[in-house]
């Protein structure tokens, strides 16, 4: 009797939990549209044109409020990501100054070792500078940021490998921006975005078409590519060694699986007689 109450309690605190579940979903969490990346699954693979061109998209419009901190200009010529060429790091970092109290004048030009130069001196001047909001380092968004799934849908994603809620986070993001709808009022220095939790949000919409001229003529300048490729960036600059990792994890199983077999043939020699 007592087994059959305790069972009874907890299928029905399944289900209240599971109904409240949705209902939250659906009053607070906007649909999420999953894109079909490069870098998905356990084979998947960073795709490096898209990397490059995701990095001239950052360079170009977001790296003006949002700083790397947590990059180097010599990660981008690393293998596994954008892939630059020595030449080309080389001379990209020497389009910055760099504030150095040993070099004359306390600036030089800077050099692969480099990190990535922050857009404002201070998170004060930040601040100023974006009517009192802070603009995130971007670093790690990825890593910060993902997309929530209601129980049970969650669970499937430790047999699918998914890892992209990051990546599909910022592509939603940049791509939801829209008038607000009737009656909603949008406050001075706020946007309404329909994918942002509470739907205002400090930052106006950075990208629209034709905003980058891409060298690769076949790749379309619109909206929705400009956000595939500078999320794919943000997901490498927040896993850089992802496809190593990978590589190594796919070694672990097979060196795992032949290990069991030569285990389980020892086993059986050893207990032959017994049997």
């Amino acid at each position: 009797m007592l087994k059959k109450t305790i069972l009874g309690a907890i299928a029905f605190a399944s289900l209240a939990l599971l109904g409240g579940g949705a209902v939250q979903a659906a009053d607070e969490y906007a649909h999420t549209d999953q894109q079909n990346w490069s870098f998905a699954g356990v084979f998947g693979t960073y795709d490096q044109n898209q990397l490059q061109r995701g990095f001239q998209v950052y360079r170009e419009v977001c790296s003006s409020c949002h700083g790397l901190d947590f990059i180097s200009f010599r990660n981008l010529q690393e293998a596994g990501g954008p892939h630059f060429s020595e030449t080309q790091v080389r001379a990209l970092a020497a389009e910055y100054t760099i504030a150095d109290e040993t070099a004359d004048g306390g600036t030089r030009d800077g050099v692969p070792a480099d990190g990535w130069p922050a857009p404002f001196p201070s998170e004060q001047i930040a601040r100023d500078s974006n009517g009192g909001a802070f603009p995130p380092d971007l670093s790690l968004i990825t890593k910060a940021r993902g997309v929530h799934m209601d129980f049970p849908w969650w669970v499937f994603n430790y047999f699918t490998g998914y890892q992209e809620g990051g990546a599909d986070y910022v592509y939603n993001l940049l791509t939801s921006y829209e008038d607000a709808p009737d009656g909603v009022e949008v406050a001075p220095g706020q946007y309404y975005n329909a994918y942002f939790p509470g739907h205002m949000i400090a930052m106006g919409a950075p990208l629209s078409d034709g905003i980058v001229s891409y060298a690769d003529e076949a790749t379309p300048e619109t909206l929705e590519q400009y956000a595939l490729d500078v999320s794919a960036f943000l997901q490498w600059t927040g896993d850089p060694h992802m496809m190593d990792r990978k590589a190594t994890g796919f070694r672990v199983i097979i060196f795992l699986v032949v290990f069991a077999i030569l285990m389980y043939m020892v086993k059986r020699r050893i207990w032959r007689d017994a049997h």
